[in-house]
């Protein structure tokens, strides 16, 4: 398994607000977007492309057009907020969706809906911004494996190191997050974290703009 924290001046900018209680629930949404476009940019630096020539105004040039591109996996509900961001950034990829809900007594993961389709060797990006515990990642991506997927990359904003360790029996996976955190609580919180992200994300629990 591979684990890159992203390092950018921007990104540590972004993440600072997200974390600051104060931001209310619209302010945090844009964040969101904005901080997921350059997640983003990170992980699809990979994708594979196919050489084509084109017509500028004054000549004919070699360029580059993406090709298979990954399918991207949002876990909902938290995942959408950062759905739209990847689509920008790769709009011709095809997007499936599964839910799960975390148990907050023992912290397991059920669950509730998937719409994946067979991936056949299709690289797959999954979509979720808090990995904490790790117990809702570990299924999806084990779900994803079983569909036939090929490189597996999980995107997440912010990460705990219990989580990451967790993960670490999947060879085949990169973890890419703005922040791996300190620890999780003993509520399975990250700490120092931003608190629940879906929560902030459509429900309003934060200041109000």
């Amino acid at each position: 398994m591979e684990i890159i924290e992203f390092e950018h001046p921007v990104a540590r900018d972004i993440l600072t607000s997200l974390r600051d209680r104060r931001t209310c629930s619209e302010e945090f949404r844009i964040l969101t977007y904005r901080i997921s476009l350059l997640l983003a940019v990170e992980s699809t630096r990979n994708i594979p492309t196919l050489p084509v020539s084109v017509e500028t105004p004054l000549e004919e040039t070699l360029g580059e057009k993406c090709e298979n591109c990954p399918v991207i996996i949002p876990i909902l509900r938290a995942g959408l907020g950062m759905l739209d961001a990847f689509q920008e950034v790769i709009p011709s990829a095809p997007v499936s969706f599964v839910a799960l809900r975390r148990d907050e007594k023992d912290a397991k993961a059920d669950w509730l809906y998937e719409s994946i389709q067979n991936l056949n060797r299709r690289d797959v990006l999954i979509l979720d911004p808090m990995l904490a515990t790790g117990g809702t990642a570990e299924q999806v991506i084990q779900y994803a494996i079983d569909a036939g997927a090929g490189s597996i990359s999980l995107v997440s904003i912010v990460s705990s190191p219990e989580g990451v360790e967790r993960l670490r029996r999947f060879e085949n996976l990169t973890v890419i997050t703005a922040s791996v955190d300190r620890q999780l609580d003993e509520n399975w919180y990250i700490r120092p974290g931003l608190g629940d992200f879906g929560d902030r994300l459509y429900h309003g629990k934060s200041a109000k703009c």
